[in-house]
């Protein structure tokens, strides 16, 4: 009979999680979770098979707890406006976790279209709400959604990275004219032009 497990897997990825939070992903060795949880290695690969799928929970549980600051946004108004608020706010409060979910390389990813699909039900809410409060289509509101998010990213990973600091005041200022400004592109109809890069004339 194989061995009886000492902890559970929802056990081990909490403990994981947390190292992951306050010393990142590279600190997360089978040897750092054992002397975390107390225990040799050995209960974390009767759980597990390896510490890549370790990681890929750890990722799954980190993505859960970002969400966690998407839903906030639903009790206020505008709530798009709002999601990018809470994901500057996850960024502050668990900047090694934000580097873990956006800022690690994904061989995969080729376009936006693959971050999109990584970024979970956030990204679907997102755009959801944004058809429904400015009364737009779904390509047009995954465009404003395209165009926010990485703006958004992009002060998240200023943060995260220890490169810059922005006050709540300036968060809130930086956000509402990009997305205003975005709003009006796409309102007016030439979003698509601006952007096409334009041919040089022959």
């Amino acid at each position: 009979m194989p061995p009886k497990a000492k902890f559970t897997r929802e056990e081990i990825v909490e403990k994981a999680l947390d190292i992951a939070a306050e010393k990142g992903v590279k600190s997360l060795t089978a040897r750092e979770l054992g002397t975390a949880l107390g225990c040799s290695t050995r209960p974390i690969f009767t759980a597990f098979k390896n510490m890549d799928e370790v990681l890929l929970e750890v990722r799954k549980a980190a993505l859960g707890k970002f969400e966690e600051y998407a839903r906030r946004a639903m009790d206020f108004s505008p709530v798009y406006k709002e999601l990018g608020v809470q994901m500057v706010l996850f960024a502050t409060e668990h900047p090694k976790l934000y580097r873990l979910l956006f800022m690690t390389e994904k061989p995969e990813a080729e376009n936006f279209d693959d971050v999109f699909r990584n970024l979970g039900d956030m990204a679907t809410l997102s755009v959801e709400v944004i058809q429904r409060d400015y009364d737009l289509s779904y390509e047009n509101a995954r465009l404003l959604f395209k165009h926010n998010w990485i703006q958004t990213y992009a002060i998240g990973a200023l943060i995260a990275t220890g490169v810059c600091r922005f006050g709540a005041d300036e968060i809130q200022d930086i956000l509402s004219r990009e997305f205003v400004a975005m709003l009006m592109l796409i309102k007016s109809g030439k979003a698509e032009s601006c952007t096409t890069i334009p041919e040089k004339n022959k």
